[in-house]
């Protein structure tokens, strides 16, 4: 292998409840964005920055900006081979108004100026492409990349790099799509080489664990997951091509249940992972000695990580749960969803944010129903005493006992006593009693509750102090809502203790 693989990469997903570690405010708006990229490489030694272009305000001048703060520092881990600066581009088929060039121009400037100061270069040449759904649309990136990397004009005779190519990272966020991210792989190849005349000498795809949480359950995403890590390592051996999953995580179980505590559990639960998102809950809402031992574990244990590889029949059973847990689930979006985006309004803001296109529809057949970003809406049914995670879980679980396959699912996922009986500790039942009064189809997530129970065996309720005072503060929100009264205190103090937004 010609380069360091990150096991680690900071992102700016906004799930933070407390104020970061260097900060005097919780919300981080694109000046601090500078400092932060510093401090995560300086004082927590993650391998890796992800810099957001998809649905949020961004400083273009990133790479002049992060090496006049930095440069000593910058001189010694350059950008590009010991430590690396990742683009998440806007997706050109949702965000237009040149924010697609933009964003190359960038990588093409920060060459130049690698390559003017006599550092290594190219310091960026890998950018992520969001809801990505086929190979083409990555050779469509590397074909603008190379036509913007090319343009000839006396007035844009600069010096340059090495930065000809670029590295696309496919990000795949619905279950279907992550579970059959082999095939596209391998279209991807294929495309590459007629085109390119070469093919690649691996690849970084990058599977989400939020918005297909969001749109098709958690347990869904888990088991597509598990999918698609066999399928891509069999895929790797069949090619001998080198794969590098990353997974896009965040701190409570509906968006990956990353913590500094359960490290080892969560290695075993998604072997073959290379590389692992620290999003800003893991990095500002626990104790920074404990995120730092954490991200050091993490380095040492992911590049050991090796895919658990399933048979075909297997794989097909997986697909089975996937579409049985996510039916399940999508039922009770019209139940929730008014509710969600009524508390979503209250969330606080963490990060500079545009309007986002890419959200949740639904359709029953009276148009389509919305719903928040995934860290909005978690922070919203947790705010509450509804996790997300216990959506349709239950029902599911019914419906598997009848087909005899609960064993599968409990083979499989290997953590799942263990998700749920974190995220079981803050619901609350006296909540979900008011909302069955209000609407009777709320009752449907009451037996979601109870069909856990009885296949846990242990109450969903709060057991710790923290989660008994977290119950008390979703009553007040709740109470709060029904009364016009502002919650977004609330909302702040109940994610403190549960140690993460959304």
């Amino acid at each position: 292998m010609y380069r360091k693989i990150p096991a680690t990469m900071a992102s700016q997903h906004p799930d933070n409840a407390n104020v970061p570690f260097w900060h005097n405010q919780a919300f981080v708006d694109t000046v601090q964005e500078i400092k932060e990229l510093g401090i995560v490489f300086t004082d927590l030694d993650i391998d890796e920055y992800m810099w957001d272009w998809e649905g949020k305000l961004v400083d273009e001048s990133v790479i002049e900006k992060v090496l006049v703060d930095k440069f000593e520092y910058f001189k010694t881990k350059q950008l590009g081979r010991d430590k690396f600066l990742t683009y998440r581009l806007p997706n050109p088929f949702v965000e237009t108004e040149f924010r697609l060039g933009r964003a190359f121009f960038g990588m093409l400037s920060a060459d130049s100026l690698a390559y003017k100061l006599g550092l290594h270069t190219p310091p960026i040449f890998e950018a992520i492409l969001p809801m990505c759904e086929s190979a083409k649309s990555l050779i469509d990136i590397q074909e603008a990349f190379q036509e913007i990397a090319s343009l000839k004009h006396w007035l844009l005779n600069v010096q340059r790099g090495h930065l000809y190519h670029l590295e696309p990272i496919p990000l795949f966020e619905q279950v279907e799509i992550i579970s059959h991210a082999d095939e596209i792989l391998g279209e991807y190849l294929k495309m590459h080489e007629d085109r390119f005349g070469f093919t690649p000498k691996y690849i970084r795809v990058m599977i989400a664990r939020s918005d297909p949480s969001l749109n098709s359950s958690n347990v869904a995403n888990v088991l597509a997951i598990k999918i698609a890590l066999s399928r891509l390592q069999k895929f790797s051996e069949r090619r001998e091509l080198d794969l590098y999953p990353i997974i896009g995580c965040g701190s409570l179980p509906f968006r990956g249940g990353l913590t500094p505590y359960n490290v080892d559990q969560f290695v075993d639960e998604y072997r073959g992972i290379k590389t692992v998102t620290i999003q800003s809950a893991f990095r500002y809402d626990f104790p920074l000695s404990d995120v730092q031992a954490a991200i050091t574990k993490l380095k040492q244990l992911l590049p050991h990580s090796q895919a658990r590889v399933l048979d075909t029949k297997t794989e097909k059973l997986l697909e089975q749960l996937v579409q049985i847990f996510k039916q399940n689930y999508q039922s009770s979006i019209p139940t929730i969803a008014k509710i969600v985006n009524q508390v979503a309004t209250y969330v606080p803001k963490r990060r500079e944010r545009m309007l986002h296109i890419g959200l949740f529809g639904y359709s029953r057949g009276v148009g389509d129903i919305s719903l928040p970003r995934a860290i909005s809406f978690t922070a919203s049914m947790y705010s509450i005493g509804v996790p997300p995670e216990i959506v349709g879980t239950g029902r599911a679980l019914r419906e598997l006992k009848s087909l005899g396959l609960l064993d599968v699912l409990a083979k499989h996922y290997l953590y799942f006593k263990e998700d749920y009986i974190r995220a079981g500790g803050f619901v609350n039942k006296n909540n979900l009693q008011f909302l069955i009064k209000e609407d009777s189809s709320w009752q449907n997530l009451w037996d979601d509750v109870v069909e856990l129970e009885q296949y846990f065996g242990f109450k969903m309720e709060p057991r710790t102090p923290e989660e008994q005072e977290h119950q008390e503060l979703s009553s007040q929100i709740l109470t709060g809502l029904k009364t016009g009264k502002n919650v977004s205190d609330l909302i702040v103090k109940a994610g403190l203790l549960r140690k993460s937004l959304g």
